[in-house]
């Protein structure tokens, strides 16, 4: 046999491996910019979005505008809730067919989920950042940071529950842990506090040191972990028991966090980090063991985001703005945080991985 024939096996093998790596490769799906949606308005400012997947509609905060009703498929918008001027954001009740918006002002509209027609304009206190639903007590957990308090509001009838005073002015991210029990940050005391809503008392809080300024918050209840997103000037994904609060670990994420969502199905945890432009995503390999998947760019103040839990396209908002030196510009999110947005620059970006 001559050389070259007994290369031959080898070269065989090593054409069959580099192309089974380039399988791999091209197997491993990475989000990509799908579409880029401009919508009109003098005064694109916005908040939170929130998609029902059952019908395809993205709920979005667009305050001065009230709350945009967005299909994602037909990639248009449906109509603005009526009497929702100056929204945040809007909280989905699918049980019940009702959805409420929460109002700067302080107050709710709660409109019907399926016919998406206002219901009434319902005043619960004197200012209102968000709400979140607590599926075990039915309840509305309204955070009002001005007013150091959260109000909770019977999810069927919109009536007013009760109230829960806060030493705090930042009632930042909250989720439920689906056994009444609320996970809420506090983003000016570096705290995550536990809240028994049925009784709504604090029943636990936890210091999130080394993460500052914590913002948003996800849930992973099969193994009791809650994943919390830091701005701070080292900004971070901190991961907490949620028996115990214990910091399991941090992970980098990128500057301006306002979410973070954990998918039970894929085990990842998703980041949206406005300042930093960019979503940075980590796998869950085990409970307390993460590694990152990928960071893919977007635009810059995309700050929110949904997740539609089957298609796994994620759908996030942002406009085109200046930092104006003739008004204040905040500059604790960064230094030239935009305070003035251009008209008709409000766009609904969708990312998908492929």
């Amino acid at each position: 046999m001559s050389s070259a024939d007994a290369m031959k096996p080898l070269v065989v093998c090593a054409l069959a491996g580099l192309a089974a790596f380039g399988a791999a490769a091209q197997a491993q799906p990475f989000y990509h910019l799908d579409s880029a949606v401009t919508l009109t308005g003098a005064a694109p400012e916005w908040d939170y979005v929130t998609l029902d997947p059952a019908r395809g509609y993205l709920f979005i905060g667009r305050r001065a505008d009230g709350v945009t009703v967005f299909d994602v498929n037909a990639q248009k918008v449906v109509r603005n809730i009526d009497k929702s001027e100056d929204a945040n954001a809007a909280v989905l009740v699918p049980e019940f067919d009702r959805g409420y918006t929460i109002n700067g002002d302080g107050t709710t509209t709660a409109f019907q989920l399926s016919t998406l027609k206002s219901i009434d304009r319902i005043k619960i206190g004197e200012d209102a950042d968000s709400a979140f639903y607590d599926p075990a007590t039915k309840q509305l957990a309204f955070t009002m940071g001005d007013s150091r308090k959260i109000a909770f509001v019977d999810a069927k009838t919109g009536k007013i529950l009760g109230e829960l005073p806060m030493d705090s002015k930042k009632l930042d991210g909250t989720v439920p842990d689906g056994e009444g029990n609320l996970f809420m940050a506090l983003r000016d005391r570096n705290l995550v506090v536990k809240i028994d809503a049925a009784q709504r008392k604090v029943t636990g809080q936890w210091n999130t040191a080394p993460c500052e300024e914590p913002t948003a918050v996800a849930f992973d209840k099969a193994n009791k972990r809650i994943f919390v997103g830091c701005r701070g000037k080292n900004p971070v994904l901190a991961v907490l028991d949620s028996d115990s609060g214990k910091l399991i670990t941090t992970l980098e994420i990128g500057h301006g966090n306002d979410g973070v969502i954990y998918d039970g199905a894929t085990r990842k945890i998703y980041t949206s980090n406005g300042v930093d432009a960019n979503l940075v995503i980590y796998d869950q390999v085990a409970p307390d063991t993460y590694k990152l998947a990928e960071a893919t760019t977007t635009r810059p103040y995309a700050r929110t985001m949904a997740l539609d839990p089957k298609t796994k396209k994620l759908y996030l908002v942002t406009a085109e703005g200046t930092a104006d030196p003739a008004k204040k510009i905040n500059k604790a999110v960064a230094p030239f945080y935009p305070n003035r947005y251009f008209p008709d620059t409000f766009t609904v970006l969708t990312y998908s991985p492929k």
